[in-house]
C-alpha cells in the first residue's frame, strides 16, 4: 500500500550524516563548493557590517525566526507558537512568510487562528500589509539570515538532530553558516523530535558555554491528531495497533513517520517529492487507502493542500499535530518575547 517518489531527503541524510567511505568521498569533492558557499556568506556579514548595505526598520515591534540549517529544524512550529503566545494576550500577530508559498500562508492562518499573515519576496512590503490588516507585532519566519532587517528580538532554531551530522556549509554538510553566526541571536531555541533529551541537554551546554543568552529546549511531538475536515480532535494514543499509511509529501518524512510508529500503529508509508502538490490521482489514491486501512495520517502541511480537495463521502483523513512542550528555559523565552510587546502597550 506504500509508495515513494523521490528521496532527495535521505539522499541528502546520507551525505551529511553517514561515516560511510563513499559518503565521506561525496563530501570531499564537495568542499571546494562548500568554501566558496562560506566565503560568500562571511563577505554578506561583512558588508552589512559596515555599513555598506542599509538595514531597514519594519513598521512593528518583531521577532525574527530562522536557522543556520537546510530544512527540517522545527522553525516553523516556533513561529507558530511565537504568533500563537502573543495571540493568546490579546496581541494580533502579523505573521510574514518572506518566500512563501500559498500553502505556507494557509498552514499559519490555521494553526494560529486571527493571525495577518502575509507573504512576499519584499519582506518590507510585506509587513507593511501585516500593519495595515491590523496586526500588533511581526513574527518574521525563516529570517535569520535576513541582514536587512532590523528585529527587536532574534530567536535562533537548532535542530537536536544536527548534531549527528558534519559541520561543514551546503552543499558538503547542512548548515548555511557556521555556528559563530548564533552570535547575532537574543535566544537560541533547540528543538528535539527524534533526538533524545540527553543529546538536546548535552547541545544546550554547548550552545550556553560563555553566553548570558537563554537557550531553550522544546520538544516536538505527535500528541494528538485533528480530523482533516471536521477538525475534530483525538489522542495519539488512537493509533495504537491500528492499520495506519503515513502519507506525505513533507521535507522532512523520516521524523513524520517516525512520530507515527511511536504511537504503536503498524505503518505503511507513501511519500512524494519535498513541497510536491497532490494531483487528483493522488487523492483517489489516499482515498482508497482509507478503505484498506484504519487510518491514513497526514502532515500539517500536506493538510492545507488536500483540505478543501477531499472527495465529501470519503472518511477524513487524520493530521498529525506537532504540539510543542518546553522542556528547559521556556519562562525565558516568555519573558524576551513580553519585553518586544506586550498587551499593556496597546491600552
Amino acid at each position: 500500500m506504500g509508495r515513494r517518489r523521490g528521496d532527495t531527503h535521505r539522499v541528502l541524510r546520507w551525505l551529511w550524516t553517514s561515516r560511510r567511505v563513499d559518503a565521506r568521498l561525496t563530501r570531499l569533492v564537495l568542499l571546494p563548493a562548500s568554501g566558496l558557499w562560506q566565503a560568500g556568506m562571511a563577505a554578506r556579514r561583512a558588508v552589512y557590517r559596515r555599513g555598506w548595505l542599509t538595514v531597514r526598520d519594519l513598521p512593528l515591534p518583531s521577532v525574527a525566526i530562522g536557522n543556520l540549517t537546510v530544512g527540517g529544524s522545527g522553525k516553523n512550529a516556533i513561529a507558530a507558537w511565537v504568533a500563537a503566545h502573543y495571540a493568546r494576550r490579546g496581541i494580533v500577530p502579523g505573521i510574514v512568510l518572506a518566500s512563501g508559498s500559498s500553502t505556507d500562508v494557509r498552514v499559519m492562518e490555521h494553526a494560529v487562528e486571527g493571525a495577518r499573515v502575509t507573504t512576499g519576496n519584499d519582506v518590507f512590503e510585506a509587513a507593511g500589509r501585516a500593519a495595515a490588516a491590523g496586526a500588533a507585532v511581526l513574527v518574521l519566519d525563516d529570517a535569520y539570515q535576513r541582514l536587512d532587517v532590523r528585529s527587536d528580538l532574534t530567536i535562533a532554531v537548532v535542530s537536536a538532530e544536527t548534531t549527528r551530522a558534519v559541520g561543514w556549509t551546503v552543499p558538503a554538510g547542512p548548515w548555511r553558516e557556521g555556528r559563530p553566526a548564533l552570535d547575532r541571536a537574543d535566544v537560541i531555541i533547540i528543538t528535539r523530535k527524534r533526538a533524545s533529551t540527553e543529546a538536546a541537554a548535552q547541545l544546550q551546554a554547548e550552545l550556553q558555554a560563555g553566553s548570558a543568552r537563554p537557550v531553550a529546549i522544546a520538544s516536538l511531538a505527535l500528541r494528538y491528531l485533528e480530523g482533516l475536515v471536521s477538525g475534530a480532535r483525538h489522542p495519539a494514543g488512537l493509533l495504537a495497533g491500528r492499520r495506519v499509511v503515513a502519507a506525505t509529501a513533507s521535507v522532512d518524512p523520516d521524523a513524520f513517520v517516525a512520530q507515527t510508529k511511536a504511537t504503536g500503529a503498524a505503518v505503511q508509508v507513501a511519500t512524494w517529492r519535498d513541497q510536491e502538490d497532490f494531483r487528483d490521482e493522488d487523492v483517489a489514491w489516499l482515498a482508497h487507502a482509507t478503505r484498506r486501512a484504519d487510518h491514513v495520517v497526514i502532515t500539517e502541511r500536506d493538510a492545507a493542500k488536500l483540505r478543501d480537495r477531499w472527495p465529501a463521502r470519503v472518511a477524513e483523513p487524520l493530521v498529525a499535530v506537532l504540539d510543542l512542550e518546553w522542556e528547559s528555559g521556556g519562562d525565558a523565552v516568555v519573558a524576551a518575547l513580553a519585553a518586544v510587546v506586550t498587551p499593556v502597550e496597546r491600552l
